[in-house]
């Protein structure tokens, strides 16, 4: 059994980002941590929640319902404020995410996968797929993290394949959608969506967990952006979201399409049980 640590933005990133990968870890034995680094109080406000502290509330319920769902054996809190898309006010928050000292932001971080014993570090590719500045930091930190570790573990980075999406773009347009989204287009940084399939290392299918990511998802049913992706129907939900892609920092291979952790991603055994922990906070 290894420990693998997801190191995600906001509440609802795991499940929209890395939850089959996170599902498939726990079929292959593996133990999950789940590190979200902010409390998500600029997403949209629940019904009821009038103030950023009672988004904030309503969202850390979510999540744990989602860790639930998705088995996760710890869920720590890093304790940061939602940092806003590009532009936003929040953005100057003293408290967001994304004006955090990295080196802080990674101590905490590496804090986790000492006590871990983590030998698996996930995080987000360098502009965090579309630029959300609390994205990019999740980058930034998943590096000093690595870095300040007892043990470096091996570290990937979860993106979109944008060749993927292009291709998926042509085909509901030929199909007579209207769709007005381009991959190749300016995302939330100017930059466009994803990593080109060519800089990609991991294809990890995700069709036979493809339910568990919708359940997850459905445990944010008061984002709206989750509620579009709810909306599309399970062929279609299968076609956009069936397949997880990361890069692995200095491997050398072509995108390849397999599980990337075996049954034991390179780790020394551990017979320790797993405990659920969700709602830790120690970080």
């Amino acid at each position: 059994m290894a420990t693998l640590v997801f190191l995600h933005a906001h509440p609802d990133d795991e499940a929209s980002g890395t939850s089959g990968t996170m599902v498939l870890a726990k079929e292959h034995g593996h133990r999950v941590v789940w590190v979200c680094a902010t409390n998500g109080d600029h997403g949209t406000a629940p019904e009821g929640c009038t103030t950023p502290d009672e988004v904030a509330a309503a969202r850390r319920l979510e999540a744990e319902a989602s860790a639930r769902v998705l088995g996760v054996d710890r869920l720590v809190w890093l304790g940061y404020a939602d940092s806003g898309m590009t532009g936003w006010e929040q953005n100057h928050n003293d408290l967001s995410f994304a004006r955090a000292n990295p080196v802080e932001a990674g101590r905490k971080v590496a804090d986790v996968l000492d006590e871990e014993g983590a030998e698996v570090l996930v995080g987000y590719d360098w502009h965090g797929g579309y630029g959300h500045p609390d994205h990019i930091m999740v980058h930034t930190v998943m590096n000093q993290a690595a870095e300040q570790a007892a043990r470096r573990p091996r570290v990937l980075q979860a993106t979109f394949n944008r060749d993927r999406q292009r291709q998926r773009a042509q085909e509901a347009r030929a199909a007579g959608m209207d769709l007005d989204w381009d991959p190749d287009g300016p995302a939330d940084d100017g930059n466009p969506m994803g990593t080109l399939e060519a800089d990609l290392h991991w294809d990890v299918d995700i069709t036979d967990v493809i339910a568990s990511k919708r359940a997850a998802l459905q445990c944010h049913a008061s984002q709206s952006d989750v509620q579009s992706m709810l909306s599309m129907p399970d062929e279609v939900f299968e076609l956009a979201f069936g397949h997880e892609y990361f890069i692995e920092e200095g491997l050398a291979q072509p995108m390849t399409a397999a599980w990337p952790f075996g049954s034991s991603a390179g780790s020394v055994p551990d017979d320790s049980p797993a405990t659920v922990r969700v709602g830790d906070d120690r970080a």
